[in-house]
């Protein structure tokens, strides 16, 4: 199914939802946006706030899965802003639409200005993000779009973990998903805003070093960081995505902290 000629409209959670994004351009969202949605495991009335949502993929995966929550997709592209309104707006996504809204903002806004911006102190229960990951040094790319979303610039994970806990309520879940040569910084950023950090890295197949880890932590939290068992994406030998992992893909299961 298609959108205009250089968009596409894409199932995710075996047809549960639906996105509209860039075609061969901008950041395209998959398996790491199902996997950090997996990561809230709430079945209350909770706000969730999806920081630099994109396209609004994990936004809309939360919200498929979880009938309760109200979600808040935050981007600061215009572009891929209008992405996110167009995927709330589309007819296969009518059950989850009056639970989403679009804040058009720049997540790395501090004080009054984060305030103004609709980043409201104290409002959500969970704050997830799936921050830019290309070091400066990486190849850049000619894709203006993309390179936005993937640019990472220094003090990112500062900058984006203080505002996750700044608009987070004491006790509060922050979730992420990133490179596993970020968890120094990501550690760091948690400083004394979040405790109880628990890290799992996510590997291709047995045998095989990380590729992503996925990150929780609690607001104003005291206790100890936990590393997780890992996440075996694939069986061996195999393209087909182990069961868990399957089941976190398209929404049949989340991966509820210890």
């Amino acid at each position: 199914m298609t959108g205009k000629p250089a968009d596409t409209i894409d199932a995710f959670h075996r047809g549960a939802f639906h996105v509209v994004q860039p075609k061969g351009r901008g950041h395209r969202s998959g398996m790491d946006a199902m996997l950090l949605a997996a990561l809230v495991a709430d079945e209350r009335p909770v706000r969730v706030a999806d920081l630099g949502a994109g396209a609004g993929a994990a936004g809309l995966a939360v919200a498929s899965r979880l009938a309760e929550t109200q979600v808040v997709l935050f981007e600061r592209s215009a572009e891929m802003a209008d992405y996110a309104r167009r995927s709330i707006l589309l007819p296969e996504n009518a059950h989850v639409a009056g639970r989403l809204s679009v804040v058009e903002a720049d997540v790395t806004l501090t004080a009054k200005a984060r305030n103004d911006a609709g980043l409201i102190d104290e409002s959500f229960h969970h704050v997830i993000m799936n921050p830019p990951f290309n070091d400066a040094g990486d190849r850049r790319t000619p894709d203006a779009l993309k390179a936005e979303a993937h640019a990472m610039t220094d003090g990112l994970f500062e900058s984006w973990i203080r505002t996750a806990g700044a608009i987070m309520i004491p006790g509060g879940q922050l979730s992420l998903i990133a490179r596993p040569e970020s968890i120094a910084e990501i550690v760091a950023a948690c400083g004394r805003r979040f405790g109880g950090i628990e890290v799992t890295a996510i590997h291709p197949r047995p045998g095989e070093n990380a590729v992503r880890i996925l990150v929780t932590a609690i607001k104003g939290s005291r206790a100890r960081l936990s590393l997780r068992a890992a996440l075996i994406m694939h069986e061996e030998g195999s393209h087909k995505f182990s069961p868990l992992v399957d089941d976190f893909n398209n929404g049949r299961a989340a991966y509820a902290r210890l």
